[in-house]
C-alpha cells in the first residue's frame, strides 16, 4: 500500500507544478470568481447523493474517495465554495475533545469551507474517529472522510481549491 500511495503523491504532484507554472493567478474569491465548465486547475467535487469526492485536473477526474455526508439533503449545503482554512488535529469544541485524541469526531485533518458566511468553521472536509460512517448520509453537514484519504488531500490540496457540493451528477450549481 506504501508504494501505491508513494506513486500517487508524485504523480499528483508533478501534474500540480506544471499546472501552476502555466495558469495565471487567481484570484481567491468564489463570489467573484465563479467556478465555470472550462476551468482549468484542480478542483473538487462532491456528490452527495453518491457520497463520492472527485478531485479534478482541468476537467478530469484523477482521483475519487467515498466519503459521508449530511443525515438531511439540506444538511450540506450545496453550491461551489473554496478550501478557506486548513487545520492539522482540530480541537473539537462542542465536547471540549483535544486535537489528536482518537475520541475527536474529526479526525486528524479540517478543511474548511466558505459555506453560509460561516468563514470556514461550520462546514468543512474532515476526518473521522468512526470509519463506519463514511459512505453514509449521517453528518451534521460536513463532508467526513477516512483519516489516510483527508491527510492525503490535505498535503496536496491548497487554501482557495474550489470545491463544487451537488446533489447528483447532473445538478449545475452556482456560485455561493
Amino acid at each position: 500500500m506504501q508504494a501505491s500511495i508513494f506513486g500517487k503523491q508524485c504523480c499528483f504532484l508533478c501534474i500540480l507544478c506544471l499546472v501552476w507554472l502555466f495558469l495565471p493567478a487567481v484570484d481567491h474569491h468564489a463570489e467573484e470568481n465563479p467556478l465555470i465548465e472550462e476551468y482549468e486547475g484542480v478542483y473538487l467535487e462532491i456528490i452527495k447523493k453518491r457520497n463520492i469526492m472527485n478531485v479534478y485536473l482541468n476537467n478530469h477526474i484523477i482521483f475519487s474517495f467515498k466519503v459521508a455526508t449530511g443525515k438531511a439533503r439540506e444538511t450540506t449545503p450545496t453550491g461551489v465554495y473554496q478550501i478557506v482554512t486548513k487545520v492539522k488535529n482540530p480541537w473539537y469544541m462542542p465536547k471540549n475533545i483535544d486535537g489528536g485524541s482518537p475520541k475527536n469526531p474529526l479526525g486528524t485533518r479540517w478543511m474548511g469551507l466558505n459555506a453560509g458566511q460561516t468563514n470556514g468553521y461550520k462546514y468543512g472536509i474532515h476526518g473521522i474517529n468512526d470509519p463506519s460512517s463514511i459512505g453514509r448520509h449521517i453528518s451534521s453537514g460536513c463532508i467526513r472522510m477516512y483519516n489516510e484519504d483527508v491527510d492525503w488531500l490535505y498535503e496536496h490540496i491548497p487554501l482557495y481549491t474550489f470545491v463544487i457540493i451537488k446533489e447528483d451528477e447532473e445538478d449545475h450549481p452556482s456560485s455561493s
